[in-house]
């Protein structure tokens, strides 16, 4: 875990280092660069698990202006999209339910590309897009090791000492070590990076959070990055 906490720390550090009197320039739209943010990146479908069969995009709007986005695909006759257009409000997201249609063997391996088109609102002049890979796989993988064999150890004990372990009283304070479900640090950046996504930009007027609580395009870039980290 080391890895991880060295990595929460650079994100940390990445996303208040600027000066408040540092201002980074708002993102170009001219250029068609804009950085467009779409979880998951890849979209896996499963020929065995009817579930599989329809995946879920989720389109993030961290700028000040509303965007408008557009659903393209490689092969459009192997897929459907639920409003594959739409507009997304500034500092807001869109679900993009997709659903492949043609589940069969000889679609398995084959690679398709669905791309979110995005455009400035009121033009039709693209500003950003992202390409998303969709794949037809044939049978979900899932690992099955052999059953261990566990065995009974051999130990020693003093004369005057009585059989088995004695036993304690559980206080308030004590936690196991090996507890299941998600770490405390990965709930807590969760959190502090959703929190990231909802502060105003930098140069951002009408706000009343002050100006180190303006973050830049750049920060909130890094802050969706590992927020989608977290959620795996």
């Amino acid at each position: 875990m080391q890895w991880w906490y060295e990595g929460v720390a650079a994100v940390y550090e990445w996303l208040f280092a600027s000066s408040p009197m540092i201002r980074q320039p708002s993102p170009q739209k001219s250029d068609g660069k804009l950085p467009v943010f779409v979880f998951p990146s890849s979209l896996n479908f499963y020929s065995d698990d009817q579930s599989s069969h329809k995946q879920v995009l989720t389109l993030y709007n961290p700028y000040e202006f509303p965007l408008k986005f557009k659903v393209l695909c490689t092969a459009p006759r192997k897929y459907t999209v639920v409003d594959s257009e739409g507009t997304i409000r500034p500092h807001c997201c869109v679900d993009i339910v997709v659903r492949h249609l043609d589940i069969c063997i000889n679609n398995e391996g084959v690679k398709d590309k669905l791309r979110i088109q995005v455009t400035e609102h009121g033009t039709k002049k693209i500003v950003g897009k992202k390409d998303i890979v969709a794949v037809l796989l044939p049978k979900k993988e899932t690992s099955q090791q052999p059953e261990d064999n566990f065995q009974s150890l051999s130990g020693s004990t003093s004369s005057d000492s009585q059989p088995g372990t004695p036993s304690r009283a559980i206080r308030p304070g004590d936690r196991g070590q090996g507890g299941g479900g998600p770490s405390l640090i990965v709930i807590f950046t969760a959190v502090f990076c959703i929190l990231a996504l909802m502060l105003p930009l930098s140069g951002e007027t009408g706000s009343r959070l002050p100006d180190y609580l303006h973050l830049t395009v750049n920060q909130k870039m890094i802050a969706a990055y590992i927020l989608g980290i977290a959620e795996k």
